[in-house]
């Protein structure tokens, strides 16, 4: 899957007609997801990932943090990092397309069309059997304000082989509102608009390819977002377990895509609704922020996936090394890891932020939940 001879990439591009610095932090922090479970294989990461304190305490935690990061800070040394990377011999695993003059076909391990059409929202009427398809359809920018009324309500997600995650997020519309499209409508010329359900379960079903081509099960997690429907953490090990049948369409799902040769991580969103419809919503064909905290686990306790975790995002407006020493005594009575993080000012980004992903653990769920409610709580997220 990932290993010796790999360079992994995981940070998405711009989208024509999106600017470059409104999203240039969270576009970074994505590429530092991987360092933390890396071990030996290379990663090209923003230095935003790579403050010495940051790496500290992933490995104070017990973590097989990267020991080949090959960082940037600018724009232009990201794309000095690939060429060298690709220089070196090593063949690219993007997990969002990037252009092919930057990184040709021949050097990756699955191509950018590829994890680009995979990643489209558009796509999953190909993937999906129609049994576990929500109602959708992909409609125009000239189609959208008369397929979008105020008085029903609606999924709006981007289409787009750019699949770059850094800054087109999905707008859920409540019938009576008014509606205020996002940004994304904008720039893009294709949207899926979807029928709103009420869940009564979210699960993101975490797999993986490696190189025999199978599609495997890692684990199922529990997902948990927020009002505006993005993802604001997981649960895992004590899960609600999914039906068997909706499992089994996930397989065959992470099957057909490694049949048109993916190789890595997938994780797909799928949930069952109040009146029972099982479907899948997203397919996220990359590392995902779900299945870094799943690798951790692993890592630090394998005897023990099926205890309760969940993780989070903790957030700061100073240096990273402040974040941290306040989290620090929560560190020390244990059942806490810090499993990825970034700190725009180690960049050249005009925003000044800082993320720090989390994963809380132990025996009891409520314990677990309530310590993690309260970081959220003391730190923002």
């Amino acid at each position: 899957m990932y290993g010796p001879g790999v360079a992994v990439c995981a940070r998405p591009v711009v989208e024509s007609g999106v600017l470059a610095s409104a999203h240039r932090h969270t576009r970074d922090a994505l590429s530092a997801r991987p360092l933390a479970v890396a071990d030996d294989t290379a990663v090209i990461c923003s230095a935003g990932g790579t403050d010495p304190e940051l790496l500290a305490a992933m490995r104070d935690g017990g973590l097989p943090v990267g020991t080949d990061l090959r960082e940037f800070r600018t724009e232009a040394e990201f794309a000095t990092r690939v060429t060298e990377a690709m220089s070196d011999g090593l063949l690219i695993s993007m997990e969002y397309p990037q252009p092919t003059d930057l990184c040709p076909d021949a050097r990756t391990v699955k191509t950018a069309l590829l994890v680009g059409y995979l990643n489209n929202k558009a796509s999953i009427s190909t993937l999906v059997d129609p049994r576990f398809q929500a109602r959708r359809s992909v409609v125009t920018r000239a189609e959208l304000l008369d397929a979008a009324p105020a008085e029903k309500s609606w999924v709006l997600k981007a289409a787009t082989n750019a699949a770059h995650g850094g800054s087109l997020d999905v707008y859920l519309h409540e019938a009576g509102t008014p509606v205020a499209l996002p940004a994304f409508a904008g720039v893009l010329g294709e949207f899926v608009i979807e029928e709103y359900l009420r869940l009564q379960r979210n699960w993101g079903i975490q797999l993986h390819t490696g190189p025999d081509g199978r599609a495997r099960l890692l684990a199922v997690t529990e997902q948990r977002v927020d009002d505006a429907g993005i993802y604001a953490g997981g649960k895992f090990g004590l899960v609600n377990a999914p039906p068997f049948e909706l499992l089994t369409e996930c397989l065959a799902i992470a099957q057909r895509a490694a049949d048109v040769g993916y190789r890595g991580l997938c994780s797909l969103d799928c949930a069952q609704s109040e009146d029972g419809q099982l479907v899948v919503l997203d397919l996220n064909f990359r590392i995902t922020s779900g299945s870094i905290p799943l690798l951790a686990l692993r890592s630090i306790r394998p005897h023990a996936l099926d205890l309760p975790a969940e993780s989070a995002k903790l957030s700061g407006t100073g240096p990273i090394a402040d974040l941290l020493t306040a989290l620090r005594p929560a560190l020390r009575q244990g059942g806490l890891l810090v499993v990825a993080g970034h700190d725009s000012l180690r960049t050249d980004a005009p925003v000044t932020a800082c993320t720090l992903q989390i994963l809380v653990y132990g025996d009891e769920p409520d314990e677990v939940t309530a310590r993690r409610a309260a970081l959220e709580a003391r730190f923002g997220h």
